[in-house]
């Protein structure tokens, strides 16, 4: 597997990453501890270095399943996760990034990772009620301490990015990218990054699993399937962008390729310091998506799938109302 720098900084991680979220929280379905360990562990044996994880992922069990499975090669990966979700009796409520709740997170999260330093913090979402500055300056101070290596962001908007960068140097941004969800090319966080150094850590950078071809309008989700209350989830919204997929299909059958290899091929060509961490309870899906990093996509190539790509209208928000509150603050 070949190795990406997140942007200007030291911090080398594997092209792909694997996010660990989908393996026992989210989706509707987990892995039993056992199976989840040994999947990150052949993560790691086919390359990958890099592992997403957060507090709020179980709550508290994710982290637990990925400090478990990678205590044997603690020295080969890197390891993120995430402050500022508020947690009350194992859900979430709210948002809390005040500089208190921040270094209680880091020494629970030290705890349930069982490691000595966390590689990358990031803020899981901008609370609107603490200044960026003061959550920059926590991490700083976390930095100074030794229990934190890298400072990073999820879904802010770019001048709050400037002025976190200000106080503490961001490493990475985590934001949704991918062929259906661009926005990081219109709302100035591809601009940032550039400008700044940062790397850029896509995550569902396969659409939440649409992009692999494998889901439609009669795929059916479950009530506890976070997807359920996705606008792009909805039969209509699956049978219109269905286009993408039909897309997607055309240009891998000229390369033999998925269409989810075909996805991760394209966003590992946008950028150098572009990270997609797609994630996956399947060893076979694993594999094949560990591949795409394989696949050179010409500059025609791309091209062509900016065009096509550009006479396709995605329908549905990405998040509903409430959620999409919480991004690009």
């Amino acid at each position: 597997m070949r190795k990406r720098k997140l942007g200007n900084s030291d911090l080398e991680v594997s092209a792909l990453g694997f996010g660990c979220m989908g393996l026992n929280f989210g989706y509707g379905h987990a892995l039993g501890r056992r199976e989840s360990v040994d999947l990150i562990r052949q993560a790691h044996e086919r390359g990958v270095t890099f592992f997403d994880t957060a507090e709020v992922y179980g709550p508290y069990t994710n982290e637990e399943i990925v400090g478990e499975a990678l205590r044997p090669v603690r020295d080969q990966v890197v390891i993120a996760t995430k402050f500022g979700m508020n947690i009350v009796d194992g859900k979430m409520s709210g948002m809390n990034s005040r500089p208190e709740q921040i270094r209680a997170v880091a020494d629970g999260s030290l705890k349930r990772l069982g490691i000595e330093v966390i590689d990358l913090f990031y803020q899981h979402r901008v609370d609107p009620n603490v200044p960026i500055e003061d959550v920059a300056g926590a991490v700083k101070d976390l930095i100074r301490a030794g229990k934190v290596r890298h400072f990073g962001l999820s879904e802010p908007g770019a001048e709050t990015v400037r002025r976190a960068h200000a106080v503490q140097k961001v490493t990475a941004l985590q934001n949704e990218y991918s062929l259906w969800t661009r926005g990081p090319e219109t709302n100035g966080i591809l601009e940032v990054c550039e400008e700044l150094g940062i790397g850029l850590v896509a995550y569902s950078p396969l659409g939440k699993g649409f992009l692999t071809g494998a889901m439609g309008k009669d795929t059916p989700i479950g009530d506890n399937d976070f997807r359920k209350i996705l606008p792009r989830f909805t039969p209509e919204a699956l049978e219109k962008n269905q286009a993408l997929i039909d897309l997607l299909k055309n240009i891998g059958a000229a390369k033999n390729a998925t269409p989810a290899q075909i996805a991760l091929a394209w966003l590992l060509a946008r950028k150098p310091w572009v990270v997609p961490i797609p994630g996956t309870t399947k060893l076979a899906r694993l594999e094949e998506n560990l591949k795409s990093a394989e696949i050179e996509m010409t500059k025609a190539e791309l091209a062509n799938i900016e065009s096509a790509a550009a006479a396709i209208q995605i329908e549905g928000e990405r998040y509903p109302v409430q959620l999409m509150a919480t991004v690009g603050r």
